[in-house]
């Protein structure tokens, strides 16, 4: 992993601050980060389904990041699963990092537990991390609201998609916007985005109390 900090994203990434949410603001009160913003939380490291500790940082890819925020309980997250895993598996092989993290607290849906990430991520056939954001404060950083939720950087490190997948999730047969698709193959040939923004849709994430947090 050490030789992606020699990347254009990678050496973009080391200068950026550890971003953490603002202690007077809830979580559901933050707005996502606008278009243009760096990648926040780059450093915190995450467990991924393998049990190894991986951090936005560590994943990132030379044309550009990925960060999508899912789980497995949501009927969105399900519907668009598949769809999210082709495009992970597609796309780290074209020079895009990519991270899917599951910020839910398990102890409101059980079916987010890790145990259920680790079979998710099996029958999926996942190549890239799908970890655990065990504070929710990586989510909260992003101004992330639902899953599943997909925030796309450019190789400068600059965020250039943020939104929904496409715009069928209940008919992959019927979809006429490939909006996260269409970002990918930009980003990966270097160009912007023709949609950079488009509405999330998804069920709400599940955030783990903010007591305690650093």
């Amino acid at each position: 992993m050490n030789n992606r900090m020699n990347t254009p994203i990678g050496l973009a990434l080391a200068g950026i601050a550890l971003a953490t949410a603002a202690p007077s603001v809830s979580a559901e009160q933050n707005s996502p980060l606008p278009l243009g913003s760096p990648v926040p939380s780059v450093s915190v490291k995450m467990k991924n389904v393998d049990g190894k500790p991986v951090s936005i940082r560590d994943i990132a890819g030379n044309k550009g990041t990925l960060v999508v925020f899912t789980c497995n309980h949501c009927p969105y997250a399900k519907a668009w699963e598949k769809r999210v895993a082709a495009l992970a598996n597609n796309y780290s092989n074209q020079g895009i990092g990519v991270i899917l993290i599951n910020a839910n607290d398990p102890a409101a849906y059980p079916e987010d537990a890790f145990p259920e990430m680790q079979t998710r991520a099996k029958s999926l056939g996942l190549r890239v991390p799908y970890v655990v954001d065990d504070t929710s404060n990586v989510a909260r950083a992003f101004g992330a609201s639902v899953t599943p939720e997909a925030f796309l950087f450019a190789a400068d490190g600059k965020l250039a998609y943020h939104g929904t997948i496409d715009d069928n999730r209940a008919d992959p047969g019927k979809v006429g916007a490939h909006y996260l698709g269409d970002a990918l193959a930009a980003v990966a040939a270097g160009h912007a985005p023709k949609t950079p923004e488009t509405k999330s849709l998804g069920c709400g994430i599940k955030f783990r109390s903010q007591s305690g947090k650093p």
